[in-house]
C-alpha cells in the first residue's frame, strides 16, 4: 500500500495492450526530457499459459517501493494461446484474472498500484435485474481487496459504479477533447456551423450527448428504444420501434453520440431512422467499438451514403483490417494518459486534465 512518499515510476503493460502501452511509455520519456533509445519506464514481464488452460505471471524486474501502473485491455480478443490442443481466444474473464496474478507477483512490494483499464470490465452487469450477478461491483471489489489502490478508466458505462468500492481512488475519465480534436481536424473547422444536431440512440447516452451539445452550442435529439419484453433474442429484449424526440432533421447534419459499438445494430437502426427523417450528413461517436458482428453492415452505410464516418478510440483493441476503413476514425489517447500517468505520479491534482469544456472550447475558438 502507498507510503505517502513517490516511488520510482513503472509500468506494467498486458500483451492484451502492447500498443497502447508502448506509445505511453514515449509519451512520458518525452513529457520528462528522457532521451535516451534504450530507456523504458516499462516492466518486463512473462505471460504464462499451460496447457489445460491455467496460467500464470512473471515479473523480470525489481519493482520494490515503485509506483506501478498496470495498463491492460480486457476487451482484446486477439490474444490466443493453446489449451488441450486447440487456439484458444482469451476473453475479458480471463484479461481480468490476469490483473489479480499481475497483482500477486507484485507481492506487496510496490509503494503504489495504479490500475488503467480503459475498458471497465463487466460494465455492461453494472446492476441488477431481478436474480442476476453483480460483475462489475463484484470486480471492482476484488480489485481493491488484491491491494490496488488506484482505478483508472473511461466512459464507463454507468459512472455510478464506483459507489461499490467507495473507499478507493476510482476515475471515470472522458475521451470528449480529444475525440472532438480528432473530428475536427479530419472534417474541418466549420463543420458545426452548418446546421447540426447532437443525437442520443437511447435514453441511456442522453447524458453524454447533452453535453456535446451544450459544449458545441447545437440542438439535441433523443432516439426512444420501445422493446418487446415478453421476449428475449441474444439475451436482450428485441427492438420494436425507435421513437424519436426532438427537433425536425430534415437537411441537418447529425452527431450521433454513445459509448460503445457491439453488434452496432442498434446504431444502424437509428441512422436508418434519421435518413427516413431526410437528415443530411450523419456522423457517430462512439469511445470504444468492438464490432462483435464484424463491419460489413457498415460498409454498406456507407457505399449506400448513409454513415459519413464513425469515431472511435485506440482504448480497445480493433482488427488491423478494419482500421483502413474510410468511414472509421480512430482518436489517440496516448498522450492524454501519459500526462494523466505522469500528473499522478508527480503527486499532482488531475483535475484540470479531466475538465474537458474549457480545452473545448479554446479549440473551438481556434478552428471555427
Amino acid at each position: 500500500m502507498a507510503n505517502g512518499r513517490s516511488g520510482e515510476l513503472g509500468l506494467i503493460v498486458m500483451k492484451n495492450c502492447w500498443e497502447l502501452g508502448q506509445k505511453i511509455d514515449k509519451w512520458i520519456k518525452q513529457l520528462r526530457g528522457e532521451t535516451r533509445d534504450d530507456f523504458t519506464y516499462i516492466i518486463p514481464i512473462e505471460e504464462i499459459r499451460f496447457s489445460n488452460g491455467e496460467g500464470k505471471i512473471k515479473i523480470d524486474d525489481s519493482v520494490r517501493s515503485k509506483d506501478l501502473y498496470i495498463i491492460t485491455d480486457v476487451g482484446n480478443y486477439h490474444c490466443t494461446y493453446t489449451m488441450f490442443g486447440y487456439e484458444n481466444r482469451m476473453g475479458p474473464d480471463e484479461h481480468f484474472q490476469d490483473i489479480k496474478r499481475v497483482v500477486s507477483a507484485i507481492g506487496g512490494k510496490a509503494n503504489r498500484i495504479t490500475l488503467i483499464m480503459p475498458l471497465l470490465y463487466a460494465s455492461r452487469q453494472h446492476k441488477r435485474k431481478g436474480r442476476e450477478s453483480l460483475d462489475c461491483a463484484m470486480a471492482l471489489e476484488e480489485l481493491k481487496n488484491c491491494g490496488i489502490d488506484t482505478i483508472l478508466t473511461f466512459d464507463a458505462h454507468d459512472p455510478t459504479i464506483y459507489n461499490a468500492i467507495p473507499g478507493t481512488s476510482f476515475e471515470n475519465i472522458f475521451p470528449t477533447y480529444t475525440i472532438l480534436k480528432t473530428f475536427i481536424e479530419k472534417e474541418g473547422g466549420d463543420i458545426f456551423k452548418d446546421n447540426m444536431i447532437v443525437i442520443s440512440p437511447d435514453t441511456g447516452a442522453m447524458e453524454r450527448a447533452i453535453y456535446y451539445a451544450n459544449v458545441l452550442g447545437l440542438d439535441v435529439g433523443m432516439f426512444y428504444k420501445r422493446r418487446d419484453h415478453t421476449r428475449i433474442v441474444n439475451g436482450k429484449n428485441p427492438i420494436v420501434q425507435h421513437e424519436y424526440i426532438g427537433g425536425p432533421m430534415e437537411g441537418k447534419k447529425i452527431l450521433i453520440i454513445d459509448d460503445m459499438v457491439a453488434s452496432g445494430q442498434s446504431l444502424i437502426e437509428v441512422i436508418t431512422e434519421a435518413k427516413k427523417r431526410n437528415a443530411g450528413e450523419i456522423y457517430a461517436v462512439a469511445t470504444f467499438a468492438f464490432f462483435t458482428e464484424g463491419v460489413e453492415k457498415f460498409d454498406q452505410l456507407y457505399r449506400d451514403g448513409l454513415l459519413n464516418r464513425l469515431y472511435t478510440t485506440n482504448l480497445t483493441y480493433v482488427p488491423d483490417e478494419y482500421l483502413n476503413r474510410p468511414w472509421l476514425v480512430r482518436a489517440d489517447l496516448s498522450k492524454f494518459i501519459a500526462r494523466i500517468t505522469n500528473t499522478l505520479h508527480n503527486e499532482e491534482s488531475i483535475s484540470s486534465l479531466l475538465e474537458a469544456t474549457m480545452k473545448i472550447r479554446k479549440l473551438l475558438r481556434h478552428y471555427v
